[in-house]
């Protein structure tokens, strides 16, 4: 009997053991590749360190589960102990290390033990006592072990109201910067301004308004799916009217959405991020909008509902089919703190219509990848004045060596101002735009961008990038005029950049950057801005 319930506890805790194994190492790895923010997030490196947290937690989900098996396991092997060192007590205290059969044999049990000579029978039991005390020790002990470390992830979890697994995860990130000349914005400027006459060449502040905070929560399956939701708010939507209201950034919206996902289709409504534009520069100077945003990067969190089916070619090749409809947005600024009102483009009484198509395989650990896209949204700009905005766009990542690549995007379109193109700008007036009698066109524009990332160690990367948003001079020279277009209409607008970011922990960073602006209005002089950005962010 004690050869086969040592037998018994041997497997036991080999059991135990491989699933703690197992169990820190997949908390290591969830440790190493944690980032953050939901996303979604604004920035392309905060997105790539989210998107590989995604890919494990399918893994953590399947670790969880065969965790709380093993905690039911446990309590059932508990009690097993317990009653083994019950029927272990008279053996352990006996001086001879023997025991009776009275003692020793489980009432439900009648088991005959062989017949040796005594002197043999009190060694062997006393061999298997000290060797069954030692297995139990150890058992113990391994068993301690995991209780600490599931114990120890509990503790991360996030508790909701509806005791479904949240995550919160996203960045505190600080932004001290230096200015050369005049900018739309002080802090993450994205054009420059001629400078105000008498004002200084020369600014210098810091910022946390750039902060974001994300939290994903796990549903239940529906129809094979599994459900999740996800948020994501920056501090970047204005300033309160008091002393030092600059440090005090309001919260804002970024992103909110849910989605359910079937082994090779998606559906996902929320506001979200542009599919049709879904890669960034990299850069930690600017989250609060992408990098090269007005220089040819289209972006926008618009209200919108999609679906997504991926066709598995081979084993390394994929293509993506993404469809969907948004709010028809137009870059309007609302007429009321408290009340909405229709904008042109939902005016027209539709929605606006995407869709984008891409190819990708894993080159060197990296996505080799080319998409197409397209967008056309109906506007209502009253008085039965309508423009037809449209674009067509392509984006590309194409791993060149193991540590360099190339990424970036190109668009042609019109009236896309919602969208950011033309330099944030969708229609011309040719006259007072509150005269019915006032022509109107849609803002011709070209523009894009291009990255070019080396990796020269796992912790240090370099980063260059460059963008260029050009609304065409063509449409507006003999048309309209800046007194009727609500301020200076620019027509080009260009931005380089080059960063360093230093992540000596996959939960630290250190960036820096230098960015210049150089852009060109219809009717003025062009205006130059530089800017240097340090960055320090802890990601969570």
């Amino acid at each position: 009997m004690n050869t086969l319930w040592t037998s018994t506890l041997a497997l036991r805790s080999s059991a135990i053991t491989a699933a703690a194994f197992i169990f820190l190492g997949a908390g290591c790895m969830a440790q190493e590749s944690t980032p953050t923010p939901a996303s979604g997030t604004a920035d392309a490196s905060v997105r790539d360190l989210a998107s590989q947290v995604r890919e494990l937690r399918t893994l953590i989900e399947q670790m969880r589960t065969e965790n709380a098996q093993s905690r039911a396991e446990m309590q059932e092997l508990r009690q097993e102990l317990q009653d083994t060192r019950q029927l272990l007590a008279p053996l352990v205290s006996s001086p001879t290390g023997s025991v009776s059969a009275a003692e020793s044999t489980p009432p439900s049990q009648n088991l005959v033990a062989p017949a040796t000579p005594a002197s043999g029978a009190s060694t062997s039991d006393t061999q298997t006592g000290t060797d069954m005390g030692s297995r139990l020790q150890k058992l113990e002990e391994s068993t301690q072990l995991l209780n600490s470390k599931i114990d120890e992830q509990y503790q991360t979890k996030v508790e909701t109201a509806a005791k479904y697994r949240a995550r919160l995860s996203g960045i505190v990130l600080m932004n001290a910067f230096r200015n050369v000349g005049g900018s739309d914005n002080l802090d993450i400027p994205d054009y420059a301004q001629p400078q105000t006459l008498g004002a200084p060449q020369a600014s210098f502040g810091a910022t946390l308004r750039q902060t974001e905070i994300g939290l994903e929560v796990f549903g239940p399956n529906l129809a094979g799916a599994r459900s999740s939701a996800n948020v994501q708010f920056d501090f970047a939507g204005g300033f309160p009217e008091t002393p030092n209201g600059v440090n005090f950034g309001l919260v804002r919206l970024q992103t909110a959405s849910l989605r359910l996902d079937w082994e090779h289709t998606s559906v996902i409504g929320g506001q979200d991020s542009l599919f049709i534009s879904p890669l960034s520069p990299t850069s930690f100077a600017s989250l609060a909008t992408p990098a090269l945003a007005y220089a040819g990067n289209l972006w926008g969190w618009t209200p919108q509902l999609r679906v997504e089916h991926r066709f598995e070619l081979s084993d390394q090749q994929t293509l993506t089919f993404q469809g969907g409809i948004l709010d028809n947005l137009d870059w309007e600024p609302p007429t009321s703190q408290y009340t909405r009102s229709a904008q042109a483009g939902e005016l027209s009484g539709q929605p606006a219509y995407a869709m984008r198509t891409a190819w990708s395989r894993p080159v060197f650990a990296h996505p080799l990848s080319f998409a197409v896209a397209g967008y056309y949204g109906r506007e209502d700009w009253w008085w039965n004045r309508y423009v037809d905005a449209w674009a067509g766009m392509t984006d590309w990542q194409i791993p060149i060596l193991r540590r360099l690549g190339l990424s970036g995007e190109f668009y042609r379109g019109r009236g896309v101002g919602g969208l950011g193109g033309a330099i944030g700008q969708g229609v011309l007036f040719g006259g007072n735009p509150t005269y019915s009698t006032t022509s109107i066109r849609g803002f011709d524009s070209s523009g894009g961008w291009t990255q070019l990332k080396f990796q020269l160690t796992p912790k240090l990367e370099i980063n260059g990038a460059f963008g260029e948003d050009d609304a065409f001079a063509s449409d507006v020279r003999g048309f309209a005029t800046d007194a009727n277009n609500f301020g200076e209409i620019l027509g080009r607008n260009r931005s380089t950049l080059g960063n360093l970011i230093y992540r000596p922990r996959s939960d630290l960073l250190l960036s820096a950057e230098f960015r210049r602006l150089h852009t060109f209005p219809i009717y003025d002089s062009a205006s130059i801005t530089n800017q240097v950005n340090l960055a320090m962010g802890i990601l969570f």
